[in-house]
């Protein structure tokens, strides 16, 4: 039977309580379900970053999928993640794989896969998907 939440699996979490504001931190809780196979999405609507040339925003539909290992990610955590993109020049492939590289970083996950959908600039639409482990030539 699977355990629940407990008090110490708070106690790497400092973002929880605080007032709002952008920071590049990703906080995870234990898995206390490592020994299955499962699949967590989180999806935000409201991702901006700038064009690293012109300035102008950039708008995605981020989309995070992964299997859990021995750790998961705090939602808050990745919320103030994600907005502190907000005023960063960078372009879509490399805003996209650095998000997967941070989460993979953090979660040490079994699966995870990024995926941004960003809105049309000059009559384009751009989606970028970036998965760990990558596909092998």
């Amino acid at each position: 039977m699977p355990k629940k939440t407990i008090k110490d699996d708070l106690s790497e979490l400092t973002l929880l309580g605080k007032p709002a504001k952008p920071v590049r931190k990703l906080e995870t809780f234990p898995n206390h379900n490592e020994n299955r196979d499962y699949i967590v999405t989180l999806q935000s609507e409201e991702f901006t970053c700038v064009c690293p040339k012109t300035g102008q925003p950039d708008f995605a539909k981020i989309k995070i999928q992964y299997m859990p290992n021995k750790k998961i990610i705090e939602s808050k955590s990745l919320k103030f993640y994600l907005w502190s993109f907000r005023n960063e020049g960078i372009f879509h492939e490399h805003v996209t794989n650095v998000i997967l590289d941070d989460l993979v970083a953090a979660l040490k996950p079994r699966w995870c896969k990024v995926s941004a959908e960003f809105a049309v600039r000059g009559g384009i639409t751009i989606t970028v998907d970036a998965e760990y482990p990558g596909k092998r030539k």
